[in-house]
C-alpha cells in the first residue's frame, strides 16, 4: 500500500516552502521568532480557515490535537499567546506576496471567460466587513459601528480576484478603481458606486473598455439611434453627448429583462460589440456579488482571531490564499464540482493519509506510486 502525506500537506505543496521562507524573511521585523515561525502562522491560520475555528482558543486546541500530523507540513503546535503576538506584530504584507504568487499559478491553468471577444474581463466592486466599534476602535466609521472595506477587481477567467485592497470603511470605492494597473483592452464591469466622468475618461485614455448601469440623475443629448432587434430584449442602442464640463461622447443601451420584465439602461465607451453583449457583460457582473456571498460564508472572515488591524489583515489574506488553493486544485483536477463542495470534503479528511487526487477524483484508477513525495500528482507551475 503506497504511503501519503495528510490532505493537507498535500495541499500545501501548492506553496513553494523555499519562495515562503525568502518572502518571510523579506517582511519579518523585530527580534527573530524562536517559538513560532512565519509558516507555523500560515498553517495555523490556514487551518483555521479549512476547519472553520472561530476562536484563537479554538483554533490552538485543535493544532495541539493533531500535533503528530503538523509534521507533514514542516510546522508545529502553537501557543496562543505566541499565535496572537505574531498576528498582532509580524507585517501581513507576507500573506498578500503569498496570494499573488498563488495568484499567477490560479491565472496560469484557469479557464478562460464565456465571452469571444478580445481582451480581459473584470468585474469592481467592495463589500463591507463589519466590525464592532468599540473592539476595533481604529476601524470606527460611524458613531456606533465599525468597519474595513474589501475592493476585489475579480478576473473572469476562472473568477478569481485579480485586485484586492482593503481600506477603512469610509473610502470611496472609484478612488481605489482609479488606482489599478488594468491592462490596455481589457473590459471592465461595475455598478452606479463608481460613476465619476473623470474616472471614465481615464479608461478611454488606457484603451480600456468600461460597462454600467446608467443613473436617473444623468443628462444627456442624443446624438445617434441604431436599429436594434427587440425580440433579443434590447430596446434601444443609442450614441449620446454627456451634459457638463466633460461632455464625454458615450453609448446608451437599453435592455428588458424577459423573465422579470424590468427595464435596464447601460453605459458604455464600446461602441463596436452588439447591444446585446453590453447587457449580458453587465449581467456577468453578478459572479462578483456571487464570490463575496461565498468567501463570506465559507471562509472566516467575519470573526477574527485579534483585534489589531495587522492581525485582522493577515486573516484576510490567508483566507484568500485558501480559496485560490481551493481554485487551484479545481482548475488542475478539471473538477465540475462547487469551490463549497471541495472545501467541505477536505474539512472532514484534512488530517487524514490518503491521496488527495484520489479523494477529490472517486473514480479515479488509484496511484501505484510509493514515494511520498510524488503522491500529490500536481505539478507546481
Amino acid at each position: 500500500m503506497s504511503h501519503h502525506s495528510t490532505v493537507l500537506g498535500q495541499l500545501l505543496r501548492l506553496i513553494p516552502r523555499h519562495e515562503f521562507c525568502q518572502s518571510a524573511k523579506r517582511h519579518h521585523q523585530g527580534r527573530a521568532l524562536r517559538s513560532i515561525s512565519r509558516w507555523d502562522q500560515f498553517v495555523a491560520l490556514a487551518v483555521g480557515q479549512l476547519t472553520g475555528r472561530s476562536s484563537l482558543r479554538d483554533l490552538v486546541s485543535n493544532l495541539a490535537a493533531q500535533g503528530s500530523k503538523l509534521y507533514h507540513v514542516g510546522a508545529r503546535a502553537v501557543s496562543r499567546s505566541s499565535l496572537a503576538r505574531v498576528n498582532r506584530d509580524q507585517p501581513a504584507a507576507l500573506f498578500q506576496e503569498i496570494f499573488e504568487k498563488l495568484l499567477a499559478r490560479a491565472q496560469s491553468v484557469a479557464p478562460k471567460k464565456r465571452f469571444r471577444f478580445q481582451g480581459k474581463l473584470f468585474s469592481l466592486d467592495a463589500s463591507f466587513i463589519k466590525l464592532t466599534a468599540s473592539v476595533f476602535p481604529w476601524a470606527k466609521y460611524r458613531s456606533t459601528k465599525g468597519a474595513i472595506k474589501l475592493h476585489v477587481g475579480l478576473d473572469h477567467d476562472g473568477y478569481l480576484p485579480a485586485f484586492v485592497a482593503m481600506t477603512d470603511g469610509r473610502s470611496y470605492d472609484v478612488n481605489w478603481a482609479r488606482e489599478l494597473d488594468l491592462p490596455a483592452g481589457s473590459v471592465v464591469v461595475f455598478d452606479r458606486g463608481f460613476i465619476e466622468y473623470a474616472f471614465f475618461k481615464q479608461l478611454s485614455q488606457k484603451k480600456i473598455r468600461f460597462v454600467t448601469r446608467y443613473r436617473k440623475d444623468l443628462r444627456f443629448t442624443v446624438l445617434e439611434r441604431r436599429p436594434v432587434d427587440r425580440s433579443s430584449g434590447v430596446t434601444s442602442d443609442h450614441t449620446i453627448r454627456m451634459q457638463g464640463k466633460r461632455r464625454l461622447v458615450l453609448r446608451r443601451v437599453g435592455y428588458r429583462d424577459p423573465e422579470s420584465g424590468r427595464q435596464y439602461y447601460f453605459l458604455t465607451n464600446d461602441f463596436d460589440l452588439p447591444a446585446l453583449t453590453i447587457a449580458e457583460i453587465y449581467r456577468e457582473r453578478w459572479q462578483i456579488e456571487l464570490f463575496f456571498k461565498w468567501i463570506k460564508q465559507n471562509l472566516k472572515i467575519k470573526t477574527f482571531l485579534g483585534t489589531s488591524p495587522n492581525a485582522v489583515l493577515a486573516q484576510i489574506w490567508v483566507a484568500l490564499c485558501v480559496y485560490l488553493l481551493l481554485a487551484y486544485l479545481k482548475f488542475l483536477a478539471r473538477l465540475q464540482w462547487s469551490m463549497q463542495k471541495i472545501l467541505r470534503l477536505l474539512q472532514l479528511n484534512l488530517f487524514e493519509r490518503r491521496d488527495l487526487l484520489d479523494l477529490i477524483q472517486p473514480s479515479r484508477p488509484p496511484t501505484a506510486t510509493t514515494d511520498p513525495q510524488l503522491s500529490l500528482g500536481i505539478s507546481i507551475r
